[in-house]
């Protein structure tokens, strides 16, 4: 795999990271941070594992594509956490998901 034939891919992880990100930032500024505790970590994980796998694309390693489904896997996971709490109005919850599910689509079909 190299970065030019996995320009999609590497773009999608590296959004998917920056939305976490903020997520995770945006769930400590929250009221109820104890309930968000689970999406809290969630974030975190989704973030290092896209981190993970773009580095790994972008250097056209070998060992990307052995990890595209964990990341399918924990974006998946993220993605139906920050859904629950887009639900209550949370708006950061809301465009991670989308980026957690577009990321998720971007491994899988990578």
């Amino acid at each position: 795999m190299s970065h030019q034939q996995n320009h999609q891919l590497i773009a999608a992880l590296n959004n998917c990271v920056a939305e976490c990100n903020h997520c995770t930032t945006a769930c400590l500024d929250e009221q109820d941070v104890k309930m968000l505790a689970k999406c809290i970590k969630l974030d975190i994980d989704c973030a290092e594992i896209c981190t993970l796998v773009a580095a790994l694309t972008a250097r056209g390693s070998d060992h990307a594509k052995h990890l595209l489904k964990e990341c399918a896997e924990v974006c998946n996971a993220c993605a139906e956490e920050c859904e629950k709490h887009a639900k209550m109005g949370m708006e950061h919850c809301r465009t991670c998901a989308e980026a957690c599910r577009a990321c998720a689509a971007a491994c899988s079909a990578g």
